[in-house]
């Protein structure tokens, strides 16, 4: 207190002009860092949906959750919607599936039954290439109104549906999709369509110079008898690799604490994610008993702080009171007469 008091006196006596409105700016400003270093040493588990949609391992919403490789490539917005981010844009996710591992992606650029023969300006869907992301071969492409003088528009073979690496790169006029439009097949009355794969990234944008505009559609497997055991609907499907580790098994493994697995923000290694504090093995590990006193000993002496802090800050703001009350202040002016020492 008297510490407090004496470096109070002195700043006033330098010059420095306190206010009411300034005294509580810097309390707000100090309670706030306080408690954010309060906050910071807690433990906090991953979020596990974003609105409908399940987020488990590799993926992770909140910084630190599921793998590395994946790191701030999911969103969940403020309203519950999950989006997928790419060097093109984010993507609203319809859905994920973990058990044949892929993301279903929605691009709102792209064409859809509403347009018709009236095409909006597009972009190109692009993946970096560093992530374990890769466009699925279940993807077909619609190219809509292509100039004939720059892109090759002929009928192929019909097994070139099923296996376009084995034909050439022409754009493929008489396509079953393009027949039989998914949802709206009669939608296009003056426009052509033409079907084809891009091998690479630049030639989806290589087509879009040539073409107004574009679309895809992606095979679903409905589980039933061959060959109509896929129907296709608009999306672009997205896999994914899932680096399913013997750490991470033995990390969330329930008789061994049923942990999350995560990583360390700064240095990306792997981290299980428990209750009680981080681990590099698993929660139960008796290894680990130092380390989870470490941060409930952090934990409790930021508490401790924050309760002495606050003590400080508030007996400061009654001595500052007790002094404004003995002299007159006039913020701005220093004089001989407003001087409180």
């Amino acid at each position: 207190m008297g510490t407090l008091s004496t470096n109070i006196a002195s700043l006033l006596g330098n010059g420095v002009c306190i206010c009411f409105s300034s005294t509580w700016l810097f309390v707000i400003s100090l309670s706030s860092l306080l408690l954010f270093n309060f906050t910071s040493a807690q433990s906090s588990l991953c979020r596990t949906t974003c609105g409908d949609i399940p987020i488990n391992f590799p993926f992770g919403i909140d910084d630190g959750c599921g793998s590395a490789y994946y790191r701030n490539l999911l969103a969940c917005s403020d309203t519950g919607k999950l989006e997928f981010r790419t060097p093109s844009g984010r993507y609203p996710v319809r859905n994920i599936s973990y058990a044949d591992p892929h993301i279903l992606v929605v691009d709102p650029f792209m064409w859809n039954c509403q347009d018709r023969d009236e095409f909006r300006p597009t972009r190109p869907f692009s993946l970096d290439s560093s992530t374990h992301f890769s466009l699925s071969t279940q993807n077909e492409y619609l190219f809509f109104d292509c100039r004939e003088d720059d892109v090759i528009i002929k009928p192929k073979p019909s097994f070139c549906e099923r296996f376009p690496e084995r034909c050439d790169s022409s754009c493929d006029s008489a396509s079953y999709l393009c027949r039989h439009l998914p949802d709206c097949p009669m939608a296009l009355s003056s426009s052509s369509c033409c079907s084809y794969y891009p091998k690479a990234m630049e030639s989806l944008r290589l087509m879009l110079q040539y073409c107004s505009s574009y679309t895809s559609v992606y095979w679903r497997t409905v589980g039933v008898t061959p060959p109509y055991d896929q129907v296709p609907e608009y999306g672009i499907r997205v896999n994914f690799d899932n680096p399913v580790t013997i750490r991470c098994l033995q990390c969330q493994d329930i008789s061994k604490g049923g942990g999350t697995c995560g990583f360390d923000t700064q240095t990306q290694s792997f981290l299980c994610l428990c209750k009680e504090g981080n681990s590099t093995t698993y929660c139960n590990d008796p290894g680990n008993s130092r380390h989870n006193k470490r941060v409930a000993m952090v934990s409790g002496t930021v508490a401790v702080l924050s309760f002495s802090g606050a003590v400080g800050i508030g007996a400061g703001i009654w001595y500052l009171n007790k002094l404004r009350d003995k002299a007159p202040v006039t913020c701005g002016v220093q004089s001989n007469e407003n001087r409180l020492f």
